[in-house]
């Protein structure tokens, strides 16, 4: 593979891209003009986390919706009010208080702490973070790092993108928590291209911290050392992976690497690095100020907390919503959501796309790690791109295979190989020159499924076995 297979944007000005992601195509009949433009861009532009507003283009600038639907907002308490992201709101309004409880606790009080509170990542993987962190911090090396995966990428998320550009600080004292915790004295911070304004907004809120003694030769005046560098990712979605990113971090070719060993174990640099993203960083703060138990009282016994979700622009209401785990996938489509603004729903991709697609009879499925998993979905990042009848599940199986070919790593030749053969049958199908005998791509879906080496390629396995679940029949009418 070519190294234009992860450097996309290199070189590129993002304020001139249009975006080429699922979110804008399920959008593509309310601009067609657009939609055809950016269909038709070269490098592709997957995601600009407008998704509220697409088809998008990246000098739209109209900020989503927020609102909260959950107990207590863990992370868009202040967005949701407006408040400014400037380093004295924070302060005004409790932050780094979670921090300086921290400082007068041990390492081990921290981890445990969080451990308690039931916090999974909010990244996709939904590891629990307490055990990740105490894994690093039980490695006896001198020398260890946090990285913040600000690579937002799946196409229908734009949390993280809204978190960085109104209230960084959070994230700064999740991070700050988090080294702390496991002893690390250096970060990074890897931010997407296609967010701009983000990247502005934390290297502002980075300088105005590092000023204020948070950051720097004393952390927070506990005398640990921490140094944070923020690195901006040039268009590979694989780099949202964390060993890829890592990779990238180092100036390496930015593919997956073969585990284990884990980076809690080896990672940055050789050395156990901790790898969070950006609203379960975010999420840090209000546990050390409020407690584990709190936290925990909210959701359901093994999804804990709240998540917040990303509605795409066929929503009446689109925008970014705080809700509590266990809450059903129907509320947030109706109640917070509005329905469709117009036309039925004909299903949910949840978490992005790579993943399972959720049909409107499974609408009634409570929102959690567990029951999406149960129906073939996933929670992943909380993106929900909702597409009706202007899109066919045809259509909408070759562009998540479209996708995922041109984002692929090429080192595990399934995905490298399989995902283009499948894009390019499917293809064939909407032309109306494939029949049914010469399509194997269910083959391929299950060298996908066994084979591949990351979430890449399992990814589009899950998303297309759902589709066969449950759109078998609209399928079969389309390869026939």
């Amino acid at each position: 593979m070519s190294e234009e297979t992860f450097f996309h944007l290199a070189g590129v000005d993002i304020e001139d891209q249009r975006c080429g992601g699922a979110a804008c195509f399920v959008a593509r009949h309310r601009n067609p003009t657009r939609w055809a433009q950016a269909d038709g861009d070269q490098p592709r532009v997957h995601c600009l986390g407008k998704c509220h507003l697409a088809p998008a283009v990246a000098t739209d600038a109209v900020r989503p919706h927020v609102g909260i639907d959950a107990p207590e907002a863990v992370v868009l308490g202040r967005i949701a009010q407006g408040r400014a992201w400037s380093l004295e709101a924070y302060r005004n309004d409790g932050g780094f208080s979670g921090l300086e409880r921290a400082r007068s606790m041990t390492g081990e009080a921290v981890v445990a702490e969080v451990d308690a509170s039931g916090l999974k990542g909010r990244g996709g993987a939904a590891f629990p973070v307490g055990r990740k962190w105490r894994a690093a911090q039980a490695q006896p090396s001198p020398q260890k790092y946090v990285v913040v995966n600000a690579d937002e990428g799946d196409p229908g998320a734009y949390i993280d993108r809204v978190l960085l550009e109104e209230d960084p600080h959070a994230v700064i004292e999740g991070l700050a928590i988090a080294a702390l915790a496991v002893g690390a004295t250096r970060a990074y911070l890897y931010v997407r291209k296609e967010y701009p304004l983000a990247r502005e907004r934390i290297e502002a809120a980075l300088v105005q911290a590092r000023a204020a003694g948070v950051l720097g030769d004393a952390l927070a005046g506990v005398g640990q050392h921490l140094d944070v560098a923020v690195v901006e990712g040039e268009g590979s979605y694989v780099c949202g992976e964390e060993t890829a990113l890592l990779n990238a971090i180092e100036g390496r070719r930015p593919e997956v690497r073969v585990r284990p060993p884990y980076p809690v174990e080896r990672g940055l640099f050789g050395r156990p690095t901790v790898v969070n993203n950006v609203e379960t960083l975010a999420s840090i703060p209000w546990i050390l100020r409020n407690g584990a138990a709190a936290y925990s009282a909210m959701g359901t016994p093994t999804s804990s907390g709240t998540k917040v979700v990303s509605l795409n622009s066929l929503f009446r209401r689109p925008g970014l919503y705080e809700v509590e785990f266990g809450l059903p996938v129907r509320d947030i489509v109706e109640r917070l959501g509005g329905g469709l603004s117009e036309g039925s729903i004909a299903g949910l991709l949840i978490g992005g796309p790579l993943t399972g697609v959720l049909p409107p009879s499974l609408l009634d499925t409570p929102f959690d790690f567990e029951s999406l998993r149960a129906v073939g979905c996933e929670v992943g990042h909380g993106g929900m791109v909702a597409f009706d009848e202007n899109t066919s599940i045809l259509q909408l199986m070759h562009h998540v295979f479209r996708f995922g070919a041109y984002e692929s790593c090429g080192k595990c030749a399934p995905c490298r190989e399989g995902a283009g053969m499948v894009e390019a049958q499917l293809g064939a199908a909407l032309g109306g020159v494939a029949t049914s005998d010469d399509l194997e791509w269910r083959d391929i879906v299950d060298a996908l499924a066994a084979t591949s080496l990351c979430g890449h390629g399992t990814g589009m396995a899950a998303f297309a076995r759902s589709v066969i679940n449950h759109y078998g029949e609209e399928l079969d009418r389309c390869l026939t």
